[in-house]
């Protein structure tokens, strides 16, 4: 009995690390104070200035575009960007909107 029992925890544990170990990698995340330039509902993307006064336009993923239909341009935002595994740009997973001074 214990021996199936150590077995059956040693499956889930491994099947756990497995299956964990993609999500990690296509979780790394940067985030990005900016201020909103524009806004596209139609393809889900929003330009922004960044704090050096480079202007990005970037996709919107799927939970974050809730938050994208209430922006304005001029709003202030920290948005998080998400990448890839090779540090590449995915897109915008979240946006949190900056309370005015």
């Amino acid at each position: 009995m214990k021996k199936v029992a150590a077995l059956v925890c040693f499956v889930f544990l491994a099947g756990l690390a497995l299956g964990v170990a993609p999500i990690l990698a296509a979780a790394k995340t940067h985030q990005v104070k900016a201020e909103v330039v524009s806004i596209d509902l139609e393809s889900n993307s929003l330009t922004i200035k960044d704090e050096k006064g480079e202007t990005k336009t970037a996709p919107v993923l799927e939970k974050a575009v809730p938050t994208l239909k209430t922006l304005k341009a001029g709003d202030h935002v920290t948005v998080t960007c998400q990448d890839d595994d090779k540090g590449e740009h995915q897109g915008v997973s979240a946006i949190k909107i900056e309370k005015k001074a």
